[in-house]
């Protein structure tokens, strides 16, 4: 079999058709949902594209991988998909974004050749490449954001956009006049993007996931990782006008959580960010724009799954489907991601197993509380291997998609360090103190933050919407211990013992004496002759 992992990038859980969005139109996630098992509580491993994608890729918490920001390295040693794949016999490629930081002074201190296989495989996350783009090619006065060679600008060049750097100027702006109206000032967000739709980049990507399943033979798992629909929030005809502000569901938000608020949720409140997407005029430009970015990706997974079933490579190909976090578009005066109200921390998953043994579970839902780093131990499974417990921190879900019922997690945890957040500055707090944690149950959401604040608490089952933080109710003071229990058994966790696992350490269980280590003997305890008898010889006569 082979694998299809397909990312988008800030797609929230609630905007699919099959998740209930009352407005937006996704047939082919519904489609890929029908035929297989959609995944209804799955977190994130940190509510911000760079860590929660390293979780993805190694299978890790946040905390254990320590790559917990975005372009923070990825230290050199961290096993990722792979490094467990490929012993495997099965190739992993990348095609698309990983927003992965190579660490270069690791490589140096070791003397790993960046021009080689194996420093190559490091600068890229472990992956192969087929081609990456991170989508990412902003320009300010300091400079590009992302410094590397970009293969979309380079493809836009040569189908005659004449810019400089047309993934701004065409693929991510409208045209006003003659001028460039920047995808990055949302109020151009209701303009078609300044290109043809079928060069825009979800088509673009699409195209290349599709060269490279064309040209392989043997076993492989494909990280298509698409950019959509992350902002810029502009999207090419015919889909800027597919929805209008009539189609946007009811903002979830309240008056009162701005009533003595947390500290970290006031300072993300009062961010830029936090202040735009609390704008009417806002939403009400964006969401539109956001919705056609998902359609345009929605018509492109249909394009896939139409080419795959004519090649009959429907038949060897498990499709995964998620996103990397969400997008909170307004609701709890927020936007982007950043914090856990589900809007940010909560993601799409959706698994298609072709096999028979998956018969039995196409097109239901599973409420299992699932992590992101449930991913790496399910697609070694599906190879064929053995997941490595003392590496992967996941656990995984091939179970759930045979119709069987394994023991499972009771709560999920997901990660955000916000030291390089201007939020951070906002409040005056070391890069220590700028963590938050994430403690999910079923009924009960966590969050802890160090520096001496207070936790927030939310009661799923009576407040889904998470309006009424209680974190402050001493009503709440036995759920809030309950909950810090969970989290420090999960900090207790075997993270970092990664280079021997359990069952080699109790293979070695009292062998040390086979070895000639007799430790606490005084020689009356009738030991076996066996292990003395390489100490039983005649003494040889001192030298001379």
């Amino acid at each position: 079999m082979n694998i299809l992992f397909i990312m988008y990038d800030q797609l929230r859980f609630d905007y699919l058709g099959c998740a209930g969005h009352p407005t937006i139109r996704t047939p082919n996630f519904d489609r890929l949902a029908a035929r297989g098992v959609r995944f209804t509580r799955t977190y994130c491993q940190s509510p911000v594209c760079g860590a929660s994608r390293m979780s993805f890729y190694t299978g890790r918490y946040v905390s254990s991988h320590g790559a917990s920001w975005n372009n923070y390295p990825l230290k050199v040693g961290e096993m990722t998909l792979g490094d467990h794949l490929r012993p495997l016999d099965m190739e992993t490629w990348l095609v698309g974004k990983t927003h992965m930081q190579p660490d270069f002074k690791g490589m140096d201190r070791l003397g790993i050749s960046r021009k080689g296989v194996i420093g190559a495989r490091l600068e890229e996350c472990g992956f192969d490449v087929w081609v990456r783009d991170d989508g990412l090619w902003s320009e300010g006065p300091d400079g590009f954001y992302d410094s590397r060679r970009s293969p979309y600008n380079e493809y836009l060049k040569l189908k005659g956009y004449a810019s400089d750097n047309p993934w701004h100027d065409n693929a991510n702006s409208g045209d006003m006049d003659g001028e460039v109206a920047s995808g990055f000032l949302m109020k151009n967000a209701m303009l078609p993007a300044h290109i043809r739709e079928e060069d825009s980049e979800t088509p673009w990507l699409t195209s290349r996931a599709i060269d490279f399943i064309e040209g392989q033979a043997g076993s492989w798992l494909c990280h298509l990782s698409y950019i959509k629909p992350h902002w810029p929030y502009i999207v090419p005809a015919p889909y800027h006008d597919l929805y209008t502000a009539k189609d946007i569901p009811p903002t979830v938000r309240s008056e009162a959580e701005r009533v003595d608020p947390h500290p970290v949720y006031e300072a993300f409140m009062d961010g830029q960010i936090g202040k735009g997407f609390s704008r009417d005029e806002v939403r009400e430009a964006v969401i539109p724009a956001y919705m056609g970015l998902i359609a345009q990706c929605d018509d492109q997974l249909g394009r896939l799954l139409d080419w795959l079933e004519e090649t009959g490579r429907d038949k060897d190909t498990i499709i995964v489907a998620t996103s990397d976090h969400g997008d909170y578009l307004g609701d709890h005066w927020l936007g982007e991601k950043d914090l856990f109200h589900d809007p940010s921390a909560r993601i799409p998953l959706i698994v298609a197993d072709p096999r028979p043994e998956a018969d039995a579970t196409r097109g239901t839902t599973c409420d299992a509380l699932v992590e992101a780093i449930d991913l790496a131990p399910t697609f070694v499974e599906l190879a064929g291997g053995e997941p490595a417990g003392h590496i992967l921190e996941g656990r995984s879900l091939v179970p759930f998609l045979h119709g069987e019922a394994p023991e499972w997690r009771d709560f999920a945890v997901s990660e955000y360090d916000y030291s390089g957040h201007p939020a951070a500055a906002r409040l005056g707090v070391s890069p220590s103190d700028s963590r938050l944690f994430m403690v999910a149950t079923k009924s009960w959401k966590l969050i802890h933050a160090e520096g001496g604040f207070r936790p927030m608490l939310f009661d799923l089952e009576n407040d889904p919407d998470e309006l009424t933080d209680l974190g402050a109710s001493p009503d709440h003071a036995e759920i809030i211990e309950e909950m810090y229990g969970r989290l420090h058994a999960w900090s207790r966790r075997m993270a970092q013992r990664t280079a021997i696992s359990d069952e080699e350490i109790l293979a070695r269980r009292g062998k040390s004496g086979r070895k000639g280590v007799l430790l606490g003997l005084y020689g009356d305890e009738g030991i076996p002759d066996e292990l003395l008898s390489k100490y039983r010889n005649k003494a040889a006569p001192l030298p001379e």
